[in-house]
């Protein structure tokens, strides 16, 4: 297949994308020099136009970025995650410098989230082993949620505002709800060994229950449809899909077919039972998790089904989102081949 629409991000190496919540047609991508090892960072604002993809506007920053977020109360404000361990805000319009500053992170910053219920607070978590909450209007933490080990990915549930996830390097899913006493378990209501087989299965053999040896869980995505549902990846390869309710029931569907660790997952925002995976193989893959299919056996561990795959990538996938509009189709990409690629999810379907 085709990428629809291309953009090279010279000099510097993606980490992230994400499709503005206001405008089909506006995306920013968080990059950083020598794959994010050493050097600065830059984050492109990029407009889609009849004329190809257009820069709108680029902020340099001293230190890698790894991921960003669109503010959901200001169109032209968006946040950076940097390999410092801060958190920058920067404006449209605005030349040159954030506009606002966050930094308590004692290592890499390396996911935020901003909350699309509330929209008055964004959530970042670090390799320094805690999740912090943050409101745009003031320099310190609301709250600091200590998980122990390096977290690589936290988002709001987009249902539930109390509600956060995160997930990291020990393997474990983690789900905090800010409507509990701080002093329980400083609000953690689930911790999901996503590698674990499931306990509805005693003496289970490992393969048959969905199980592995714990690797790093890289990625995570809440179900924008059922609102009890999360999706994870990572080190082993393996899209899982989980149901908060049951953390100890295992996973409710496998998708397996990724050569190498996934980086970034998102479900559709069109579709209950369609999300899409990034790479380290270099593919982008789009995934059936098989709810809506019939199950031809009884309960226990679904198989979900791979619908397609695109390879143009020549380099590690490390972000992919969905836009929120239109036909239901249309993702960006990017990979470290310096590349943002726009493209219709549908023609991946539409070969099966």
């Amino acid at each position: 297949m085709a990428a629809m629409l291309e953009f090279r991000t010279a000099g510097f190496n993606p980490y992230a994308v994400k499709y503005s919540p206001y405008y089909d047609s506006r995306i920013a991508v968080a990059t950083s020099a020598n794959f994010g090892i050493v050097g600065n960072g830059r984050v492109f604002a990029l407009g889609l136009t009849a004329r190809g993809v257009q820069v709108e506007k680029t902020f340099d920053t001293n230190d890698a970025l790894y991921d960003l977020a669109w503010s959901e109360i200001n169109e032209n404000q968006l946040i950076v995650a940097c390999g410092d361990g801060s958190l920058k805000l920067f404006d449209l319009g605005v030349n040159d410098f954030p506009v606002m500053n966050f930094h308590e992170h004692k290592r890499e910053t390396f996911s935020v989230c901003w909350s699309p219920i509330t929209k008055d607070t964004f959530v970042s978590s670090s390799w320094d082993g805690t999740v912090k909450i943050w409101s745009p209007t003031r320099n310190h933490s609301i709250t600091t949620l200590p998980i122990g080990n390096c977290t690589y990915s936290v988002s709001f549930c987009p249902s539930n505002p109390a509600l956060i996830s995160a997930a990291s390097s020990d393997s474990h899913l983690r789900i905090f709800d800010l409507r509990t006493p701080s002093s329980a378990k400083y609000h953690m209501v689930a911790a999901i060994p996503v590698h674990a087989p499931p306990a509805t299965m005693p003496g289970a053999a490992p393969a048959a229950a969905g199980a592995s040896p714990p690797a790093e869980i890289l990625t995570h995505d809440w179900n924008k449809y059922n609102d009890t549902i999360v999706a994870t990846g990572g080190v082993d390869r393996v899209l899982r899909t989980f149901d908060i309710r049951n953390p100890a029931g295992g996973p409710q569907s496998l998708m397996q077919g990724h050569d190498y660790a996934v980086r970034r997952l998102a479900w559709s925002p069109h579709a209950s039972d369609v999300l899409i995976s990034a790479s380290y193989d270099m593919t982008v893959r789009l995934w059936n998790d098989g709810s809506t299919m019939p199950q031809l056996s009884g309960p226990g561990t679904g198989a979900g089904r791979q619908m397609g795959l695109m390879n143009r990538h020549t380099e590690f996938v490390t972000g992919v989102d969905w836009c929120l509009f239109g036909a239901g189709g249309w993702v960006a990409s990017v990979g470290w081949d310096e590349r943002v690629l726009l493209w219709d999810a549908n023609t991946l379907m539409a070969q099966r």
